[in-house]
């Protein structure tokens, strides 16, 4: 950490740190512990134990929680790593929700904000972000140095040179250079800027879904298309931070005379074929022309409307052919379907699941993701848990 001087390894006061990050990841890794109960897991010695708590209490780092009775009936002190040391930002952005929350360090979340997304431009999205990222740390009573960490999550993918996103063409002006500079202004310093659909991947494998699975794929579909990928516990994002970027996927007939020199569409084939949209377009094909939206035509089709029926399951079959493909490159173990299409993952699994057995051999299995709409918030607020742990303990132990 810049502003840090870390005491060399080997030095005593090199050692007291090691020992005091030692008893606190335990801490943070097994929950309220006695001393004794951290002296035999730590491997560390009573008395450096104890030198080491009171350090991190001094330090509000570590705090007594109560105390439990021994088998020979005395009490002894239970001691945690203190929440309250720091707090993290996740923000979710969307083309129609922004959503916002705050957590403690335990994960514990102390405030929560959600609006539509009304914004019609870049500008106006940054300020929204802004101003709800602002309101969200008071109605948690916090300051802005409360805060240790923010992590940002939204389509696209960040370019580091121009300050932007590329690939997020369901948000005007996100393409804008130096929109991310503009972004960290508004929210704060040291800002993480993640794909939404990694978040997802990342929230459904540390509490949803996905937890202990090693490879595993989280398909977002709601107004886009898009999938975090994660390999034995870390996101995969490709060469360029592209990785997942599943819309662009070649997707039905493509024409031998295409012209080679036109610039590439900035909604990908797959995208235009598979999100939200394309199931009110299909519906609308077969002759149910009252359909407004993606949700309506799953509400319909579970009332036993035949046209509706028959435009989720060509919807199924669509995101079949998302699965094969993904199965014959990435051979996932897990497939979770995430976004707002997802919740009518009970009419679309049987239908996708046939599909599949006719495409390839390689039929991952596929299941709804359990965290919903929270998913890229609690993927945001999981990021900044692992570094706001590290940055708190450089600043505050000696």
């Amino acid at each position: 950490m810049v502003g840090v001087e870390t005491p060399p390894v080997g030095t005593p006061a090199g050692m007291r740190k090691i020992n005091q990050r030692a008893v606190l990841d335990l801490l943070r890794r097994n929950g309220p512990s006695t001393r004794p109960q951290v002296a035999k897991d730590t491997g560390l010695s009573k008395p450096t134990v104890s030198q080491a708590l009171l350090a991190l209490e001094a330090a509000g780092l570590a705090r007594a929680t109560g105390h439990t009775s021994t088998g020979t009936g005395r009490s002894a002190v239970l001691y945690e790593a203190d929440p309250t040391a720091g707090y993290v930002l996740g923000i979710d952005i969307g083309r129609e929700h922004i959503r916002v929350a705050v957590a403690d360090l335990g994960g514990t979340v102390v405030a929560r904000r959600d609006e539509r997304n009304t914004a019609r431009s870049g500008v106006a999205l940054v300020a929204a972000v802004g101003r709800l990222a602002e309101e969200t740390v008071q109605v948690a009573g916090l300051r802005q140095d409360d805060i240790v960490s923010r992590v940002l999550g939204s389509p696209g993918v960040a370019d580091p040179h121009r300050r932007c996103f590329r690939h997020a063409p369901n948000l005007p002006g996100w393409g804008k250079a130096g929109l991310l500079t503009e972004l960290e202004a508004a929210v704060g310093p040291d800002l993480v800027i993640e794909n939404d659909a990694n978040l997802t991947a990342v929230g459904e494998w540390e509490q949803g879904a996905a937890r202990g699975v090693d490879v595993f794929a989280a398909i977002t579909v709601g107004t886009g298309v898009g999938m975090g990928l994660m390999v034995h516990g870390e996101v995969f994002r490709g060469a360029t931070g592209a990785a997942g970027e599943i819309g662009y996927l070649p997707y039905g007939q493509m024409r031998a005379n295409a012209d080679v020199t036109a610039e590439p569409p900035a909604r990908g084939h797959l995208e235009e074929a598979t999100a939200a949209q394309s199931v009110v377009r299909g519906a609308r094909e077969l002759g149910l022309g009252t359909a407004k939206s993606a949700r309506e035509v799953f509400r319909l089709a579970r009332e036993g409307d035949e046209l509706a029926q028959r435009a989720v399951e060509a919807e199924a079959d669509r995101l079949a052919y998302t699965v094969a493909s993904i199965a014959a490159v990435i051979d996932p173990e897990l497939v979770v379907l995430s976004g707002g299409m997802s919740t009518n993952a009970d009419l679309l699994r049987e239908p996708m699941d046939r599909a599949l057995h006719t495409f390839t051999p390689l039929v991952p299995t596929i299941v709804q993701g359990e965290l919903g709409d929270d998913a890229v918030v609690a993927g945001a607020i999981a990021v900044g848990l692992r570094a706001a742990e590290e940055i708190v303990f450089e600043r505050r132990a000696g």
